[in-house]
């Protein structure tokens, strides 16, 4: 891995259902949490939330569309983390040169195990409004007419 960019989850693992736009890419990805990491994984959300502005500046370059994260405790008590995504092809993953970016990868070494496994999506409804917001968006890391990057 670069020491300068990282990708998390790993990138595109299944063909895209026709439902998602040309060049996106839909993602939900899984992994288990490290025993004991409970307490060092809110830490890590809170650190996100903490940081919102700085990561909402982050996503142009990935051409990150849409990005959330949801934890799941099994009833053995195995706890997960679930990354869902929509991007366009070709976005920049982390930028480990990025602060918060490389805040956020250093958590999810302390807090996961290694890789994702990746969920094969099968549709996505969107809007019609909204839908080529989220095409130019992936594809340009902008949409035009907004006043700022992250406004759309």
């Amino acid at each position: 891995m670069s020491d300068t960019s990282a990708k998390l989850p790993t990138g595109q693992m299944f063909e895209m259902p026709a439902s998602v736009p040309p060049g996106m890419c839909l993602e939900l990805s899984r992994a288990r949490l490290l025993p004991g990491a409970q307490e060092e994984t809110e830490r890590w959300m809170g650190m996100l939330h903490d940081r919102y502005e700085e990561c909402l500046d982050t996503l142009s370059a990935e051409r990150m569309a849409f990005e959330a994260t949801f934890r799941h405790s099994d009833a053995d008590g195995t706890e997960w983390i679930y990354h869902l995504s929509l991007y366009g092809e070709g976005g920049a993953g982390l930028n480990l040169a990025n602060p918060v970016d490389r805040e956020h990868y250093e958590y999810a070494v302390r807090c996961k195990e290694p890789g994702w496994e990746e969920l094969r999506p099968v549709l996505m409804l969107t809007p019609r409004p909204i839908r080529p917001l989220l095409e130019a968006w992936a594809r340009d890391g902008v949409v035009e007419g907004t006043t700022g990057g992250n406004d759309a």
